[in-house]
């Protein structure tokens, strides 16, 4: 029999997470809109350390992190679950004590100089493979790393980098053996910001700022090498495939709250007389957008049981992410249609949710490419129609 219910204990930390994202960072979200529309940062470094020492102090640090590295290691269907709490807000704050999985391949010194400090809140990385002409065709990479005695020199520009104007360290993609293409002429290097790299802001429609990264003769030890020489894309892979079921999560909290302040605003905005909730039109874009909400998070939520099981989820993950972005984008359209010239205003967050989220169905494999991915698994046979579990 399957059991979808929370244990006492799971129960208990998404309660106490929701209080504290309730109570300690949903205040701050008229800040954040007023600072974003003065050009400013959505929240001054002070805070969010503030914001971080409190939830260190609450024992939410170190979500994903393994517990020898400090970390509690909930697992990811608990941090899908705090992902979709983390995600009735706007404001840009995630709980620390964090590092990108694929920094865990590194050697001692490596964990020393870069996963250790990143770990603690005290250097911040990126990931860069995205390229100009190398969007999901990651293949396609041009950025050259080649050998000149124990150094490696990079050229070539990596581009909407998360993370890249801020990043004391890049992860950086590079060909160091053309002949061999993706499987086996693909290397990971660290490289510190100081080494020679430089990054430019890129201005979108939402507020996520992500960076044009160049690389024009930087020199990086050989040592810097993340892995095995050679085995670039491998770890790109690995780092792609671990987060891709995370981003519907965020996703499906904010639709929720969304859809929460659609069904209020509902029964106290009247015309010819009435609620607007006792119209048909209107409860239909509340059920359609409850339904989807539904679906995306219980997909959500069984990419995240396959990875917790040890399976390979990428096939569930790749369906999660394709149903959560395209259902975020439904529903935000859905909620601000319901609140009419107010939900186009910027006094109210539901704008900036409807530009921030149509990213969703872009970064990260764009919807073609989830629909590619899951019609050729479907069609080569990897994944076999009826199956369940």
């Amino acid at each position: 029999m399957v059991d979808f219910s929370l244990s006492d204990e799971e129960r208990q930390m998404r309660d106490t997470i929701r209080a504290f994202i309730t109570k300690e960072v949903m205040p701050l979200e008229q800040e954040v809109l007023r600072n974003e529309r003065e050009g400013r940062s959505s929240l001054p470094a002070d805070v969010t350390r503030e914001l971080r020492e409190k939830a260190k102090k609450a024992g939410f640090w170190g979500i994903n992190t393994p517990e020898e590295y400090g970390g509690i290691n909930l697992g990811p269907i608990m941090a899908v679950i705090v992902a979709m709490e983390t995600g009735r807000t706007y404001v840009p704050f995630g709980f620390g004590g964090t590092a990108d999985n694929i920094l865990y391949a590194g050697n001692e010194e490596q964990k020393k100089r870069y996963l250790l400090p990143t770990i603690e809140g005290e250097r911040r990385s990126c990931f860069a493979i995205t390229e100009p002409g190398a969007g999901s065709d990651a293949r396609n990479i041009r950025t050259r790393a080649v050998r000149d005695g124990s150094d490696w020199v990079i050229n070539g520009e990596k581009t909407f980098i998360t993370g890249g104007n801020d990043a004391d360290f890049v992860m950086v993609f590079a060909v160091t053996d053309p002949e061999k293409g993706a499987n086996g002429g693909v290397t990971c290097f660290l490289v510190d910001r100081d080494m020679g790299w430089k990054s430019e802001p890129i201005h979108t429609m939402g507020e996520w700022g992500p960076a044009a990264l160049v690389f024009q003769d930087v020199r990086v030890p050989h040592e810097n090498i993340l892995g095995e020489e050679g085995k670039g894309f491998e770890l790109a892979m690995q780092w792609i495939g671990q987060g891709r079921y995370m981003i519907p999560a965020r996703a499906i909290g904010a639709a929720e709250r969304m859809l929460g302040m659609a069904v209020e605003y509902a029964k106290v905005r009247k015309t010819f007389g009435n609620p607007i909730a006792d119209y048909q039109a209107i409860q239909w874009m509340i059920a359609d957008s409850h339904v989807e909400i539904e679906s995306a998070k219980w997909l959500t939520l069984y990419a995240a049981w396959q990875v917790q099981q040890g399976r390979d989820a990428r096939h569930a993950s790749s369906v999660a992410k394709l149903n959560g972005a395209v259902m975020a984008n439904q529903v935000v359209d859905r909620v601000l249609q319901i609140h009419g010239g107010m939900g186009y205003t910027k006094e109210l967050p539901i704008e900036r949710w409807y530009r921030e989220l149509r990213l969703l169905r872009i970064y990260e494999g764009t919807d073609e490419i989830q629909r590619r991915t899951i019609a050729r698994n479907l069609i080569k046979g990897h994944v076999k129609l009826g199956e369940i579990g």
